[in-house]
């Protein structure tokens, strides 16, 4: 008893670390182990069972195929004995217990047989979605080979396609499709440069190219409860003098609140590679690790820290740099964990266009503090990333598409672009002639902006500074390049206020000192150009102050710009954490989350045919001077379908925020905007992110924790700790109803927008109605005095309604005036009884 007590105050005292031992191995849910061509079970040596012949023939499909094995050979894994061999296309298919990231692990080991001779053999495997090996072969290689892959599965049935090249054949020694954690990859990562957040990390596959212990041995799958294995680091190190490994028992490792060892296990972070006293003139110098790399993709650097060198806290600073680029800068991991011994990771993005000749990773010490020049490094990851075809091998997708190969793809987007818009004609020879233009092809983060267009209908424009005018096609003013140039300050690199997958945007002055956000595109960025393209065809049905306004745009000398109104006061979700600015009150909160909904509302009713925005988040819903909140990057959106319930189409978005009805059937609605909504107003009730991996697992998805306090009316206790005592609890009440609707399981349980306002609305004249108590001596008026507070006058609401093109107001409009109007006093009148 004694013991558990001085344990119970260790974990007390020090709550930002938990003994590891506390957590579970990982069961996987899907678990395939297929061993091709073998007769008798075999098991791998981490003590896997891996299914014989008889018992996988069920997930395959293949004529004229043919089983090899051999006796011995010097193998790691008896499952390299036998192996099938393929002359036609075959089919491995699965049926998936869950949706989410899985281990693709495919074996291969050329025997010696007398059907086809394995050196020679040359194929594809591709899966539903992904080319995993483009003309493949073992390259003379007698040793056997393991190609790892990590994939986002999102369809209950999933295959593995082997394709021979012609008058060759196509093999493999054992197949392994398993579950992964979901933490394993989180929804963002760091661009290298510029230094900004890359999300949509669940969008792309990836391949394992290295996994690397530094300082320490081989760490096989029997010692790493996920299967992998960690190579030693040795053979990457440039300079072996420079370089000293330190090592401590594995149990010394400590991980964070809400961390998991499945992230990497406990030996990794047990050893270190730190500076070493290499007897040179200068002491701050790097440790190099050199990695060969194919410099047509981007990769996903993972980096692993445990501090066991240092004997105190607050004494060791130091730089990481990738491709001489510094990847973090004065890393202090005892202030960042809040103890020593303590693992953390950091996930860097690396552009194709930043690889160089190869991949390099440097450790060195930092200008920063005083403590030890000595800077150290415990683990490596090298993920190559998927391409914009989806592929992780070669430039051609599944279905024979090419990454880039000029013209032919741009003139196809523009001829397709012209019919749909003919008013148009004039800006898709500009979409057409910049994306003519030499790209790298590389796949970048979705875009998502500052910036939305809006009604394009409006033929008015703008006279330019010179004086001249152009025909702008509805689109705004024309502008001048070099007008762009002199707002921008030559589009200078400290005018940046925001970057993703169309190119930067600046922040630019124009005519008297108004100030613009200037989106330019970048020539090399693919996804980019789609999104612009979905941004432009919604210009023509698009009009409503809580939408964000185009000014105008510039097609001169093939460049691409958008200029927009600059919403000076960012994203909402910077006011409610993560960025130490002044916290919002709850009326503030109410209103732009109604002001968010508006545009919304208007978005699926105001127009003939409705919008669908796909990516609703507090990221993309924007602030101007006065907080008014206006949604923001129209990059995903598609239209609404006309006469029929839902859109098949390709799940997109962002995780924390993804309707899990249309993560799991692929069909799109309105209501899929509901519920990422629904996961806004949880957001600004506590202030908190959608997901955090870093949290305890129940702690993750804020919809779910959210919820399940609801569910025990005890809400109250994880609403933002600024919100206590000055909230209204019928109005936090009124509140999470909305928020709790809006997330039901399935969409057609879920209110219309036009629901969501009216419910808004009335938290925040109850919001305000509290106030006014408070402020009268904190006296409790009756409810006729409270009905005669809250009642909205006519002008006041119609002025905040959404206007809909030329006034034609939908009737779930009116139904809402009628809401806000005398239908309000149906439940005012119980509300000195709550």
């Amino acid at each position: 008893m004694a013991i558990l007590l001085v344990l119970l105050y260790a974990f007390l005292s020090n709550p930002t670390t938990v003994l590891s031992a506390a957590s579970a191995p990982f069961i996987p849910q899907d678990n395939f182990l297929i061993d091709s061509g073998a007769d008798n079970a075999a098991t791998s040596p981490d003590g896997r069972v891996f299914k014989t012949e008889s018992q996988s023939t069920q997930f395959l499909k293949a004529q004229d195929d043919f089983k090899v094995s051999i006796p011995s050979a010097d193998v790691p894994s008896p499952i390299y004995l036998t192996a099938r061999i393929f002359v036609h296309e075959a089919t491995y298919s699965f049926h998936m217990t869950r949706p989410g990231w899985h281990w693709i692990r495919l074996h291969f080991f050329p025997i010696t047989n007398n059907v086809f001779d394995l050196q020679k053999a040359t194929f594809s495997v591709t899966t539903d979605k992904n080319v995993l090996l483009h003309t493949f072969n073992v390259n003379n290689t007698n040793q056997a080979i393991l190609k790892e892959y990590l994939v986002n599965i999102t369809d209950p049935q999933f295959s593995i396609k082997f394709v021979p090249q012609k008058n060759s054949a196509a093999f493999v020694n054992a197949i392994e499709v398993v579950s992964a954690p979901d933490t394993l990859i989180t929804d963002t990562a760091t661009n290298l440069s510029p230094m900004t957040n890359f999300q949509g990390l669940p969008s792309y596959a990836f391949q394992t190219v290295y996994r690397v212990n530094m300082g320490g041995p081989l760490i096989t799958p029997a010692n790493d409860t996920l299967g992998r294995t960690w190579v030693t680091d040795e053979p990457y190190l440039k300079n072996k003098n420079f370089a000293k490994s330190v090592t401590v028992a594995p149990s010394v490792v400590k991980y964070p609140q809400g961390g998991s060892p499945l992230i990497a296990p406990q030996m990794v972070y047990a050893s270190v590679v730190e500076m070493a006293d290499a007897n040179v003139n200068q002491p701050k110098f790097n440790v190099t690790w050199n990695f060969e790399v194919d410099v047509a993709f981007g990769y996903m650097v993972r980096l692993h820290f445990c501090d066991i060198v240092s004997k105190a806290l607050n004494n060791l600073y130091f730089n990481v740099y990738i491709n001489e680029n510094m990847a973090i800068s004065d890393l202090d991991l005892s202030h960042t964990m809040g103890a020593l011994a303590t693992s953390y990771y950091k996930d860097i993005v690396v552009n194709s266009s930043m690889m160089g000749h190869g991949l390099s990773v440097q450790i060195g010490p930092s200008n920063q503090g005083s403590g030890d020049l000595n800077a150290i490094l415990n683990g490596l990851e090298v993920l190559k990333m998927s391409n914009t075809v989806d592929s992780l091998d070669g430039e051609f997708g599944v279905d024979g598409r090419k990454e880039e190969s000029g013209s032919n793809r741009g003139t196809v987007a523009a001829v397709g672009f012209g019919m749909m818009f003919g008013a148009f004609v004039g800006l898709g020879a500009m979409v057409l002639k910049w994306h003519k233009r030499p790209q790298d092809w590389q796949k970048r983060n979705s875009f998502s902006s500052w910036l939305l267009p809006v009604h394009a209908g409006d033929t008015s424009f703008m006279t330019s500074k010179n004086g001249s005018q152009k025909t702008t096609l509805g689109l705004g003013r024309y502008f001048s390049f070099s007008e762009l140039q002199e707002a921008t300050k030559n589009f200078d690199s400290k005018a940046v206020i925001g970057v993703g997958g169309f190119g930067n945007v600046y922040l630019g002055e124009i005519d008297d000192g108004t100030k613009v956000a200037v989106k330019r595109g970048n020539p090399q960025s693919e996804q980019g150009i789609t999104e612009f393209q979905t941004e432009i065809q919604m210009l023509s049905k698009l009009r409503h102050r809580h939408l964000v306004s185009l000014i105008g745009y510039c097609d001169e000398n093939s460049e691409m710009i958008l200029v927009y109104e600059y919403m000076s006061n960012g994203p909402f979700r910077d006011h409610l954490y993560g960025k130490n600015l002044p916290a919002l009150s709850w009326k503030q909160r109410l209103e732009i989350c109604i002001g968010a909904a508006r545009g919304l509302h208007y978005l699926h009713t105001g127009t003939a045919q409705g919008i669908i925005h796909r990516d609703v988040k507090t990221t993309n819903i924007l602030l101007d001077d006065n907080f008014t909140a206006k949604v923001s990057d129209f990059g995903l959106s598609k239209d609404a379908p006309m006469g029929q319930g839902h859109v098949s189409t390709a799940v997109k978005g962002s995780f924390g925020y993804l309707d899990p009805e249309y993560f799991r059937r692929q069909q799109l609605t309105d209501k899929s905007d509901v519920y990422s909504f629904g996961v806004v107003l949880l957001e600004a009730l506590c202030a908190r992110p959608a997901l955090n991996p870093q949290l305890p697992r129940e702690q993750v998805n804020l919809a779910d924790w959210a919820m399940q306090w609801k569910r025990k009316g005890l809400l109250e206790k994880i609403i933002d700790p600024l919100l206590v005592g000055v909230i209204n609890p019928e109005s936090m009440k009124k509140f999470a109803e909305a928020a709790e609707k809006c997330l039901a399981e399935f969409g057609v349980d879920r209110p219309t927008m036009g629901d969501v306002l009216w419910n808004l609305e009335y938290a925040l004249q109850l919001q305000e109605a509290f106030s006014q108590g408070k402020a009268e001596d904190e006296s409790k008026p009756s409810a006729t005095a409270v009905a005669a507070a809250v009642t909205p006058t006519a002008s006041s609401n119609s002025e905040n309604l959404p206007v809909p093109a030329e006034s034609q107001v939908p009737a779930e409009v009116s139904a809402i005036d009628q809401h806000s109007g005398t239908a309000m006093f149906a439940e005012l009148a119980n509300l000195n009884g709550r």
